[in-house]
């Protein structure tokens, strides 16, 4: 009589064959779904929907959202408005010309009327009755020769321009780092979903396994009940991963206008791509934050600020203008008939306003110092920005090399699990433990990934470098993670 331990075994290996056996009457798809006599080939532990696709463009997709995105078409228009600042200051360096008409009744009581016999009707006639009736029009042209305000307020309004400009760069920024998180969530739910699937049917297998066990008699209801409870998980995961994924393509068709797809890429041997791990001196990333598109848009905003208060203090200075003038007055008293061409220069000196000048000066000077804090602060920001980047790439990297070589010795242990498992070593039950576990690797593989290039993203930006190039190298890495591609992800 064989020993109890070889029972076990025995049983066990007869209840993986009947389970094999129902699993090939219900035509499942591939010849072996469980690969149990060979290593399993890393393409085979994809998102399970067939051959690999080419991703979405990303270089593309934000094309679309520059035409698309509404906020963005906001700061477009309103920096053309404001744009217009310019010329408006210009215009008041500029002769104005102004033409104008008016029709005049006059009844009056003067020494015409008083004394009517003093004066002869034949020239006086209409002045002895005391109603005229006057049409006059005239032209007139005001040249200023010299005002400092509106000198400095041309300043003031070419430096507007420029922070209008800015703007519309951080928007394009910001546009940029929305895209691509949008597209990692896109990329990561995608593969997440797909590698779960597969893994539910990695465990749905087990826990049939382990009621089939558990019916022979030679298991028990605790690995019944865990087999159960890991389903159930891989089940509300899957869920999860589904409404991740349906929100990041909502996202991307909010701001692109185009649901693109994401299925069809498989994953390559993940734990063979190379991780830089150096970034060189953080002091150096430092340098460089000034050209922060955040900062650039702060410190033109104080010299805006600054040039406010020089336009307010030019109001204390004098104004010279030149005022030449052109009328001609029709008038029923032929005695006010006249046509006239005048010239004039004028001095208008304030000398005191209430103490307008004053206050305004000093709340230009408070705004000039407002906009100083906040420049500051966003060169703060910036710095900080870049530490906790430099920081987190540093981890990103650390954590895709341990997983790498975890990856490979779960393959490796999978690969010793499936042999075993023939030579009746091991159970069915080992082997899908196994796979289930390098499933779970090869999806923290993948998060990490997506966190590295976001991160990586993100450090550009907060340095001012952030470009299209580097919505291609996303592509490129995330090309080469599906396609198994051994290149080092730095150098994308």
């Amino acid at each position: 009589m064989l020993p109890r331990h070889h029972r076990r075994t025995l049983l066990a290996s007869l209840a993986g064959l009947l389970l094999i056996g129902e699993l090939a009457q219900a035509q499942l798809p591939g010849p072996d779904p469980l690969n149990l006599n060979n290593a399993p080939p890393s393409d085979t532990l994809d998102s399970g929907y067939g051959a690999p696709n080419a991703l979405p463009s990303l270089p593309r997709l934000f094309s679309l959202a520059l035409s698309n995105d509404s906020d963005l078409s906001r700061q477009r228009y309103e920096s053309q408005a404001t744009q217009q600042e310019v010329p408006l200051a210009r215009s008041a360096l500029k002769p104005h010309i102004s033409a104008s008409t008016s029709y005049y009744y006059q009844r009056a009581d003067n020494i015409y009327t008083d004394n009517p016999e003093r004066y002869p009707d034949e020239v006086y006639e209409d002045r002895v009755s005391g109603v005229a009736n006057d049409t006059v029009w005239q032209v007139q042209l005001v040249q200023p020769l010299f005002s400092l305000e509106r000198w400095r307020q041309v300043d003031k309004a070419l430096a507007q321009a420029d922070a209008a400009d800015l703007r519309v760069a951080v928007a394009e920024r910001d546009l940029a780092l929305q895209v691509v998180e949008a597209y990692l969530n896109a990329y990561l739910a995608s593969r997440k979903l797909g590698l779960l699937d597969s893994k539910r049917e990695a465990l749905a297998l087990q826990l049939r396994q382990a009621q089939r066990a558990y019916d022979l008699g030679i298991g028990d209801r605790i690995n019944l009940l865990e087999s159960k409870s890991r389903l159930d998980q891989a089940v509300a995961d899957q869920v999860q991963a589904e409404n991740q994924l349906a929100n990041a393509l909502s996202d991307l068709e909010r701001l692109t206008g185009l649901l693109p797809d994401f299925r069809g890429s498989t994953l390559g041997n993940l734990e063979r791509i190379a991780i830089e791990g150096g970034w060189g001196n953080a002091e150096d990333w430092l340098t460089r934050t000034p050209d922060n598109i955040q900062v650039r848009l702060a410190e033109q905003l104080y010299q805006v600020a600054q040039l406010d208060t020089d336009v307010r203090r030019a109001g204390r200075y004098p104004e010279v203008n030149l005022t030449l003038g052109y009328s001609d007055r029709s008038s029923s008293d032929e005695l006010r008939t006249s046509e006239d061409i005048s010239a004039s220069i004028e001095l208008n000196v304030p000398i005191y306003q209430g103490g307008y000048t004053s206050a305004s000066i000093r709340q230009g000077e408070l705004s000039a110092l407002a906009g100083r804090a906040a420049m500051t602060n966003e060169l703060r920001l910036a710095r900080q920005e870049v530490r906790q980047r430099l920081r987190s790439l540093q981890g990103d990297t650390r954590q895709l090399e341990a997983l790498s070589r975890s990856i490979e010795s779960s393959e490796l242990f999978l690969e010793a699990a499936t042999k075993g498992e023939a030579l009746g070593l091991r159970d069915l039950v080992d082997v899908l433990d196994a796979r289930a576990d390098l499933y779970d690797l090869r999806i923290q593989f993948v998060e990490v990934v997506c966190q590295y290039l976001l991160d990586k993203t993100s450090l550009e930006a907060a340095v001012g470098g952030l470009g299209t190039d580097d919505l291609v190298n996303v592509m490129s890495v995330l090309q080469r993670i599906s396609g198994g591609d051994t290149s080092d992800i730095s150098n994308a």
